[in-house]
């Protein structure tokens, strides 16, 4: 029988959909069979009675939460928690020197505010040398990633010398996935950290607590990852927080990010004001824009909240503005940030303390892992010194990205994402290094992990 024959009702039993379907003018290939149209049962599964349950109690109006043993998911190297930027290359830097890498990150993709923040430009790795000259100081894993996207259709724009690119938060998505799983690297999404491991005894030398992996929580409740070293690159600090480090916590300022759609399709009169549509990425007629935001506390739950509500109305309120111009009746809102653009909020009290003025006069460190750039490039290159990565009074944790060792001043600087690629690859080289040669982070040869560096293609000076 020819499909023009076909009764509407017997198309749809040809091809497994059944009246339900039909009811609602379903249109499926007969290869698309969902479980909703197979109606085929779930499997038995596994029934609880519940008793094994430990729930915090209540008692005189304080919640207590009871001690438990937490099972062990994994054994590791090297454990990266929050997988953005400065994880990214963390994980992957100390891949490759070798050693066993585990990645844990809380949404359901990689890149951070880099990808789920829309925070779609690189700034910062560029710089204008004493002679007038642009260079690139941050180079290594994170120029790899940036070739790369250049391979990939629509991934980055703007990729000349002297200029910040524009990337594609899908399509860097996607990088990250392939150069995370190439480099064998244990993954775990939809996890994040709460608490730090520390081992009973202090370190025989400084008398500090040894910090020996982390507990992530889980649909299944909390599991303990545990680990030689740790990287804290959630950006907020929250591992190295709990095992105890000093930091400072400062607010700064928080907004949520937008794309828009159709922006090619924007004919005005001319003399007509047309609201701003940000700036261009490398989709054809797709924009971004980026949000200030006020000065808040990002660790705050209630503060977060209000800034979310608040942030999407008025990122609303701008695009029926937008689309009530004349001549702009095509644009439409394309998406507005998953995540929300937290800038600063923990500070890693660590050995050595990065500053502005001394970044723009050419301050250099003994201890220099890595380099930072300038935003449009506009003054010479600084040195990221090792201290700034360690904690002052807590062993074998690491951190990098925002949250490494730096005065206010440096903030702006600090979260961007090429620097956060070279404060990350720094530290992930040198977590190996000390996984290798079976000491402290704070102990690990620095001549060693300066090699690897350079090894791995990052810039020194």
């Amino acid at each position: 029988m020819k499909l023009s024959e076909l009764s509407r009702r017997d198309w749809f039993k040809n091809v497994g959909l059944g009246l339900g379907a039909a009811a609602v003018g379903a249109s499926v290939s007969q290869d698309a069979n969902a479980d909703f149209v197979t109606k085929k049962a779930a499997q038995p599964g596994t029934e609880y009675t519940g008793k094994d349950a430990v729930p915090c109690t209540l008692s005189d109006g304080k919640v207590s939460r009871p001690a438990s043993v937490i099972p062990t998911i994994s054994e590791t190297d090297v454990l990266v928690v929050g997988g953005g930027p400065a994880g990214c290359c963390a994980a992957i830097a100390a891949a490759r020197a070798g050693v066993k890498v585990t990645l844990v990150e809380r949404y359901n993709h990689f890149g951070g505010l880099a990808t789920g923040g829309l925070v779609l430009i690189i700034l910062g790795h560029w710089t204008t040398n004493k002679a007038g000259e642009k260079v690139q100081v941050v180079q290594g894993i994170g120029e790899e990633m940036m070739k790369r996207l250049e391979g990939l259709p629509n991934g980055i724009c703007n990729r000349n010398f002297g200029r910040n690119p524009t990337i594609d938060a899908e399509v860097y998505k996607y990088l990250l996935v392939e150069m995370l799983m190439e480099s064998n690297i244990e993954l775990f999404l939809h996890s994040w950290a709460i608490d730090a491991i520390v081992d009973d005894s202090p370190d025989a030398k400084t008398g500090n607590p040894v910090v020996k992996g982390a507990v992530i929580q889980t649909k299944l409740g909390p599991q303990a990852i545990l680990a030689k070293q740790v990287i804290d690159t959630t950006g907020d600090g929250d591992v190295f927080a709990y095992a105890g480090c000093a930091y400072t916590r400062r607010l700064y300022h928080i907004g949520l990010p937008c794309r828009l759609g159709n922006t090619d399709k924007i004919h005005v009169e001319p003399g007509t004001k047309v609201p701003y549509i940000g700036d261009i990425t490398p989709i054809k007629g797709v924009r971004w824009l980026n949000m200030q935001g006020p000065d808040a506390d990002g660790l705050d739950v209630r503060e977060l909240t209000k800034l979310e509500l608040n942030s999407r109305r008025q990122i609303w309120k701008n695009y029926i503005n937008l689309k009530n111009t004349p001549g702009c009746e095509d644009v439409f809102l394309m998406e507005t940030a998953p995540q929300l653009g937290v800038r600063i909020t923990r500070v890693l009290e660590g050995t050595e303390e990065m500053t502005l003025e001394g970044a723009k006069a050419g301050q250099t460190f003994d201890s220099c892992v890595g380099y930072g750039g300038a935003w449009q490039g506009d003054h010479i290159g600084w040195q990221i010194p090792y201290g700034a990565l360690i904690s002052k009074n807590v062993e074998n944790i690491l951190t990098g990205g925002r949250s490494i060792c730096g005065a206010p001043s440096m903030s702006e600087l600090l979260r961007v994402i090429p620097n956060c690629w070279s404060s990350g690859h720094s530290a992930g080289v040198a977590a190996a290094c000390a996984v290798k040669q079976n000491c402290t982070a704070r102990d690990v040869n620095l001549n060693e992990v300066r090699r690897v560096l350079k090894e791995q293609g990052a810039y020194l000076g």
